[in-house]
């Protein structure tokens, strides 16, 4: 795809990507939680979460507050900043930025929620009544000037063009603050969040990672430098541009479960599966302290998803199976986009990863109920992505067809919601399906054109933060097919074309060796059946070719 205090733990030797990891005493590293939900929550200082210096124009006694709540909005934290900046406009009842702030916590640019009309009025009344009191100071009133952009007219249903608007301010923001470290970090987001919609995401990121690394030059620890420079690298090609970013963000906020989770985007991406899990394990043990409300914060499972990801590309099916069940035991999560698309897509991982057809046929779409999923295109879609998957798999392809009939709804459904990079994420796995389907029926030419399409539409976006990876990337998916129908010189070229992007996926690397070993690529083979043995975790018996790896790696 192109489409994006200190711990006990720290990477060792960036440049090799290694990682020592000192356990905290009371964690096992292969339990899934050490933390109950509803423990109290840890509200961590300004030290715990790096270096602001906003200078708001309000009262002395609020200042350092102001800078906190800043630090959360750059942690992604908003829940938690929300309350501090109320706190705040209750404490001042002049601090005009205070409503900026309870404003700016009301878009979230690289999650995919997206405010619904009660949450765009509640932000420009915050505006308004900012403009009223009247900011302080001219990054102020610009920082302002973008948040009144983006929620004007706020009864009108629409995001990116928002999202357009606010870009387009934070611009004029920054052009006359370059070097005022707010403005240029929310710039450098408004550059990426711009890039989501523009055919050079990459591009995009980046121009951001530039913006930001100007930041990081003034102020080493500036939490939305280093947070959003992670974001930046997470796009084809730059993972490993800013290594020692990602160390940095271990340092500055031991307790922030989003910055716990961050430097694992880095790590899926250079397929590093131990520092994923022990990172997320984590997150998630951080995120139990931060609920919202009465309800399990998505943070939560959002680093579940990545732990399971990572178990099961080392292929500990035992271990995935655990962090499958804390995830559907734990609740009820909030109301959120998040929490959806983890909810849906983790039990689809479990099955398809493990190849387990039967199960993925057995899924049921739009679980729990709790969740109103007519607002949550893309994650239906993949529940149903998988079960079709499972049923074409065991031979009913009336149900296949049935899934894939209503993956085109969903895509279309984003489509006219105007979320085009939603609905292409749909189309490339409705066009898997589609193959798969047209495989069942004896079409082979019409089954590797679909899944030929799909991969070629998958590059024209980049992978989306809120994922570590496809359900089932189509390079893996064109390989498996090709080497169904024999043609493995093929086949090993489409595996080890998907492991230019995703290096070390289990299947990709499985099926490599294989397809290299049925075309006479005999070194080629072993170089793939060597990584696999490197990748998979050593109590990683039952799943298939894990042993076929170590006896050929033995035997070499």
């Amino acid at each position: 795809m192109k489409h994006a205090a200190k711990l006990t733990m720290a990477l060792l030797g960036a440049a090799v990507l290694t990682m020592a990891c000192e356990e905290p005493p009371a964690a096992d590293p292969d339990s899934d939680v050490a933390v109950q939900p509803g423990e109290e929550p840890h509200e961590p200082e300004l030290d715990e979460l790096g270096e602001v210096a906003f200078q708001v124009t309000c009262e002395d006694e609020v200042r350092r507050d102001f800078d906190r709540a800043v630090a959360l909005v750059h942690h992604m934290m908003y829940a938690e900043a929300q309350g501090v900046f109320q706190e705040i406009s209750q404490t001042d009842a002049q601090c005009a930025m205070a409503h900026w702030g309870i404003a700016k916590t009301l878009f979230q640019p690289m999650w995919p929620s997206r405010p619904g009309v009660s949450e765009r009025e509640r932000g420009w009344e915050h505006v308004q009544t900012a403009r009223e009191l009247g900011p302080g100071s001219e990054h102020e009133a610009a920082l302002l000037d973008a948040a009144a952009a983006f929620f004007q007219d706020p009864e009108v249903d629409e995001y990116w063009p928002r999202i357009e608007r606010w870009a387009s301010a934070m611009e004029e923001a920054y052009q006359a603050h370059p070097d005022d470290n707010e403005v240029a970090a929310f710039y450098g987001l408004a550059v990426m969040a711009r890039g989501q919609t523009t055919d050079d995401p990459v591009g995009h990121n980046a121009q951001a990672a530039e913006i930001l690394a100007q930041i990081l030059e003034r102020e080493p620890l500036h939490p939305g430098a280093i947070h959003y420079t992670i974001h930046a690298d997470d796009v084809t090609g730059r993972a490993s541009e800013n290594l020692e970013v990602v160390d940095r963000y271990s340092e500055i906020a031991p307790q922030t479960p989003h910055a716990l989770h961050m430097p694992s985007h880095i790590h899926v991406r250079l397929g590093n599966w131990p520092e994923v899990i022990e990172w997320n394990r984590q997150s998630a043990e951080a995120a139990l302290r931060h609920p919202v409300g009465d309800a399990v914060s998505f943070h939560y499972i959002h680093a579940l998803d990545y732990k399971l990801y990572g178990h099961l590309q080392r292929g500990n099916d035992e271990q995935a199976r655990a962090v499958l069940d804390d995830a559907l035991s734990t609740g009820p999560y909030q109301e959120d986009f998040n929490s959806a698309f983890h909810l849906a897509i983790m039990p689809a991982r479990f099955a398809v990863e493990r190849r387990a057809w039967d199960e993925a046929a057995e899924l049921e779409p739009r679980e729990p109920n709790y969740l109103e999923w007519d607002r949550y295109f893309w994650p239906e879609a993949l529940s149903w992505y998988a079960r079709g998957l499972g049923a074409v798999h065991t031979g009913d392809l009336e149900e296949a067809q049935r899934a894939e009939a209503r993956m085109i709804e969903l895509r279309d459904a984003a489509s006219e919601a105007g979320e085009a990079a939603f609905s292409t994420y749909i189309e490339v796995d409705r066009l898997i399906l589609s193959g798969r389907i047209s495989h069942a029926q004896g079409d082979s030419d019409r089954a590797v054109a679909l899944t030929r399409e799909a991969a070629e539409l998958e590059q024209t976006v980049e992978k989306h933060p809120i994922t570590p990876g496809a359900l089932l990337p189509p390079y893996e998916a064109k390989g498996d097919l090709l080497a169904e129908l024999d043609r493995p010189a093929e086949a090993l070229a489409a595996y080890e074309a998907g492991l230019d992007v995703w290096p070390k996926r289990y299947h990709s690397l499985l099926g490599a060796a294989r397809a290299a070993q049925e075309a006479g690529e005999s070194e080629r083979a072993q170089e793939h059946y060597a990584t696999l043995v490197d990748v998979a975790d050593e109590e990683a018996r039952d799943r298939d070719g894990v042993e076929e790896a170590r006896v050929r790696v033995t035997n070499d």
